[in-house]
């Protein structure tokens, strides 16, 4: 029975995704036809729907389209600029300055937005012809500006980590924003590392220091989008409000800034900005109702037992079976978008890695780690195809140069996934985590 169903459930999700239907379509469609098999047509339909509005019946889900009108806002204020010039004074020193002020911009702006595809278009719009004028490579730019973008999805604020929590039944969400930090700037230490030594072995220049003036403009200019980080972060941690509610005070920090301090979003904009982030934020929360029926009907039908099951005896020992995930992930990943699969196989994953003694914020920082490394891989990384665009660099001419930034960040998995420490270090200090 439970081999039928998991052969329903994913082969008819698999047959309408090939064939193109959206994802939240075929998630739904799955489901049903999933829960018809075990149940009746009419039942299923009954219970799906009724899954879907509980699954969506969270206070902790608010924080999504409040982080995303948030994001849409700094996007258009001139964010992205002034955090590069910020950059550039601590990294043009740099071999590949440019290189580097990407990766540190990418990483400020992606916390910031909470987007890595907003910040590879964001701040690889404006790198690009910076590097290009310098000598550098495009492809390298382009690979460069890929591989750092999705360090924001782990650099708190984080709409991602939000997911999780959901649906692995309650992690708590500031937690998991403290427990990103760490992996998230190692990611763009490793970028920074490789591009480092492709830099210096081909000669690409530094930046000449700026003077004390200067460099003290070009941080106060940044000071207040930075701010925004401090004060979230600071009042989750303090108790002062819970995720929820540091998501409306960052809708109304970023008006301020935006709008009335920078005044680079008139107040006319507003409305665009504002159904822009509504179709954005009913696109994502459509996919996790969908994506929550679905773990019902899989938990119904016993397949995460069933899976569990298999991967035990694929070995007994838990690095056997962990490296047997992640090898799972990074394929789902590249043919699979970020949310939906967080989404669907967080349920299936889950188990097996707490029953093998992992940590639940230990395990959806490795899992959001590893399907970051998703969008920046073809068929479908959306990340990597929007810094081809913005980089104008044809897909085929980006894939050698990305190779060496491919091995660093999987290497740097490998060191989250075996090493707790990464991920349950700060929260042990700054929160007292006991998990």
């Amino acid at each position: 029975m439970e081999i039928q169903a998991a052969l329903i459930l994913f082969g008819i999700f698999a047959v309408l995704v090939t064939f193109g239907v959206p994802i939240s379509f075929a998630i739904g469609l799955a489901t049903t036809a999933c829960v018809t098999f075990l149940m009746s047509f009419d039942q299923a339909i009954f219970v799906v729907a009724q899954r879907m509005a509980t699954g969506l019946d969270s206070f902790t889900l608010l924080a999504i389209p409040f982080f995303i009108l948030a994001g849409n806002i700094m996007n258009r204020g001139g964010i992205a600029r002034r955090l590069i010039e910020m950059a550039k004074v601590i990294g043009g020193q740099l071999p590949g300055a440019l290189a580097h002020c990407n990766v540190l911009a990418n990483m400020l702006f992606g916390a910031i937005s909470g987007s890595a595809v907003a910040s590879a278009a964001a701040v690889g719009g404006i790198m690009s012809p910076l590097q290009k004028k310098e000598g550098y490579d495009p492809a390298y730019s382009a690979a460069v500006n890929a591989a750092s973008c999705p360090t924001g999805l782990l650099i708190p604020p984080s709409s991602t980590l939000i997911v999780y929590s959901l649906i692995s039944g309650g992690t708590s969400v500031a937690t998991l924003f403290v427990a990103g930090y760490l992996p998230g700037i190692l990611m763009g230490l490793g970028v920074m590392i490789v591009a480092g030594i492709i830099a210096a072995r081909r000669g690409y220049p530094v930046i000449p220091l700026p003077g004390v003036k200067e460099i003290i403009k070009k941080t106060a200019d940044a000071f207040l989008p930075l701010m925004l980080i401090v004060i979230i972060m600071g009042g989750i941690i303090g108790g002062i409000f819970t995720a929820t509610e540091a998501s409306a005070v960052a809708v109304v920090y970023c008006l301020i800034v935006a709008c009335v301090i920078y005044r680079e979003v008139k107040f006319s904009e507003l409305p665009s900005i504002i159904l822009e982030a509504a179709i954005t934020s009913s696109i994502v929360l459509l996919l996790i109702g969908c994506s929550v029926g679905m773990s019902w009907a899989m938990a119904f039908s016993d397949i995460p037992y069933v899976i569990s099951e298999a991967l035990n005896n694929v070995s007994e020992n838990p690095l056997i079976i962990m490296l047997v995930i992640n090898l799972a992930l990074l394929v789902i990943g590249t043919f699979m978008d970020m949310t939906p699969a967080l989404l669907i196989f967080t349920p299936i994953f889950l188990p097996v890695a707490t029953e093998l003694g992992m940590d639940p914020v230990h395990f959806g920082i490795m899992m959001t780690y590893n399907l970051c490394i998703g969008i920046i891989t073809p068929p479908v990384g959306s990340a990597l195809f929007i810094s081809c665009s913005v980089g104008k660099v044809a897909i085929q001419d980006i894939i050698k140069p990305m190779l060496p930034f491919y091995a660093a960040v999987i290497s740097i998995l490998m060191l989250v996934t075996f090493i707790p420490e990464i991920s349950l270090f700060l929260p042990r200090v700054i929160l007292g985590y006991g998990g």
